[in-house]
């Protein structure tokens, strides 16, 4: 849940920083790629307007959902500085929108230096376990990171610890960044018998962060074609698919706050996308890697025609397959029996909600006799309980919690993907068809230049963006199949979703007040309640609420009615049930 945020781990983590000062930093803040292999220079960026902008052969234009569409094609290097150039307004924006929110959980200018002293600290090894293609890529994209954050540290090492804050997501539990949820059927779980596969990708940093999504089109010099949903300043792969047909998802495991970084789980998956085909290709990828969190590796095959589970951690690795089944469920536990009698999995299994949506999963799949890219949709959009019970909007034990990054369906056979739009997963679809795309790039989606003398340059930012005299321009499109694209939710247009966000508003100002002794009146909580009632966490707000104001048999009452209610972890039923004890003592 999203209340009790960092209380326990930031002083940690200030207290390491003011012990863990170590000299061992030092070489990794000094480390650059060798470049010597690339060329370092790549042409100037032509702004065609404020929604699409173009580099020779490569580009990124805004599509009608709201979708950013990038197309970057070159050695590591280019890929790099191509994708920072063209994307420079939107990978400084979520730098902005990352380091506002660390400031937001570190507001203290003192605790922020000394943070920075443990993200170096932490950071330390992290260039000894990235190969050396993608550290030239971190590099090439780095040119265009702001100078405003410098204070944090240097460009190139800042844009490598970004590339690790997804797995810091994962080991700090209590920041609630993360619960995501996959799933894929073949055979005859299929109307065609084709597999399909549907994940949500729960990772918040705010609604924000979630806007400018990137559906990058990767067309490297070495290894396979493949696109992935990223966002400005992050070339690791979070949900992707290559033109072989094999697709990469992840899912968060549990783990121990790790005490050093290694590989970022998004660069694995970066690595199997770009050079496996098959799934024994990609668990060879993975067993070489050395990780510093628990991570669920999802693994689609079109040549395998079927799915698997890469379960890899700092200190085991397992595979999950299936017999003699047409699906596969995966949330945020392990199930392979390299795991089984993992003590740290099997409380995570009993204590979170991961295994309400594990079933939940199958209950839905259950109900359907053939899954199709719809039928995939609307699993994810479901917010309901077991047997659709209501649990309210916005329960960590719902499929859609209402705070995704984006959910994403894959048809590896044909190459097909569709992906969602603003907000979360309820906006359209978009579908793209990846034959398509990187046929169509290569003929015609190009710049047609009558001057080819266009000036290069090396790693300028400032380079003039306006088309040079005599120089068409073929502006690019969207890359998408919109005749294949799912309609958004029906509920965005509902009462329910306008009271949804309403209650996100009110709750952010009741947890303020909570936080900082403030005044909410007593109408108010009662129109929070009304909202939302199904929720127990609008009863438990409450309920702290009047008990720090003193008003007992008010926060007794909410407390109650929250205990009734689908609570989503066993540490949060216990809380609940502490206060009920206390003031029932008094």
């Amino acid at each position: 849940m999203l209340i009790r945020k960092t209380s326990s781990i930031i002083p940690l983590l200030v207290t390491l920083a003011l012990l863990l000062t170590s000299c061992g930093v030092k070489k990794s803040l000094h480390d650059t790629p060798d470049l010597s292999q690339y060329e370092s220079e790549i042409p100037e960026r032509t702004k065609v307007n404020d929604s699409t902008f173009i580099l020779e052969d490569n580009f990124l234009t805004k599509n009608r959902q709201g979708q950013w569409e990038l197309y970057v094609s070159g050695d590591p290097l280019e890929l790099g500085l191509k994708t920072g150039s063209l994307t420079r307004e939107l990978f400084n924006r979520q730098e902005e929108i990352f380091v506002d929110k660390i400031d937001s959980l570190v507001p203290s200018k003192r605790k922020q230096k000394l943070l920075q002293k443990f993200l170096a600290w932490f950071n330390r090894k992290m260039y000894l376990n990235i190969e050396p293609q993608y550290k030239a890529e971190i590099y090439g994209l780095a040119q265009y990171a702001s100078d405003e954050f410098n204070y944090i540290a240097e460009p190139y090492q800042r844009v490598m610890y970004f590339h690790g804050a997804h797995d810091i997501g994962h080991a700090l539990q209590d920041l609630a960044l993360v619960g995501c949820s996959s799933f894929a059927a073949w055979d005859d779980k299929t109307e065609d018998g084709k597999m399909i596969i549907g994940r949500n990708f729960d990772f918040y940093v705010g609604d924000e962060f979630a806007k400018n999504k990137i559906i990058a089109f990767i067309n490297p010099d070495v290894g396979h074609k493949f696109m992935s949903v990223t966002w400005g300043g992050f070339i690791g792969v979070l949900s992707g698919m290559n033109d072989q047909g094999l697709t990469v998802t992840i899912n968060a495991g549990k783990s121990d706050f790790p005490l050093v970084a290694k590989t970022p789980i998004s660069l694995v998956t970066r690595e199997i996308l770009q050079y496996a085909s098959t799934i024994e290709e990609a668990i060879a990828i993975a067993k070489k890697k050395e990780v510093f969190v628990s991570e669920s590796i999802f693994v689609g095959s079109a040549k395998d025609q079927r799915a698997a589970i890469i379960e890899i951690s700092p200190n085991n690795f397992g595979v999950y397959e299936v017999e003699n089944s047409d699906q596969m469920v995966c949330s945020n536990h392990f199930q392979s029996a390299a795991y089984a009698n993992d003590k740290k999995n099997r409380r995570h299994i009993l204590e979170s909600h991961s295994q309400y949506r594990y079933e939940r999963m199958e209950e839905l799949l259950e109900e359907k006799s053939k899954v199709t890219p719809q039928i995939a949709v609307d699993i994810l959009r479901d917010k309901k309980g077991f047997a659709d019970r209501p649990i309210g909007y916005g329960n960590e034990k719902a499929l859609n919690q209402l705070l995704a990054h984006h959910g994403i369906v894959f048809k590896p056979e044909e190459l097909k993907v569709w992906i969602s739009s603003n907000p979360y997963q309820l906006g359209e679809f978009t579908a793209f068809d990846l034959n398509e795309v990187f046929r169509e790039v290569a003929i015609d989606r190009i710049v047609i230049s009558t001057n080819l003398n266009a000036n290069r340059t090396k790693f300028n930012k400032t380079t003039a963006e306006k088309p040079k005299e005599n120089e068409t321009i073929q502006t690019p499109k969207s890359v998408s199949d919109p005749k294949a694209n799912i309609a958004e939710d029906p509920f965005l247009r509902t009462l329910a979703y306008r009271h949804y966000q309403r209650y996100r508003k009110l709750r952010t100002k009741i947890m303020q007040a909570i936080s900082s002794d403030g005044y909410v009146e007593q109408k108010r909580l009662e129109e929070f309640i009304l909202l939302n009632p199904e929720f127990w966490e609008a009863h438990y707000l409450v309920g702290k609420y009047n008990y720090i104001k003193g008003y007992d048999r008010l926060a007794l009452r909410a407390f109650i009615e929250a205990e009734s209610k689908e609570i989503t972890t066993v540490p949060d039923r216990e809380e609940v049930e502490r206060y009920i004890r206390k003031l029932r003592r008094r």
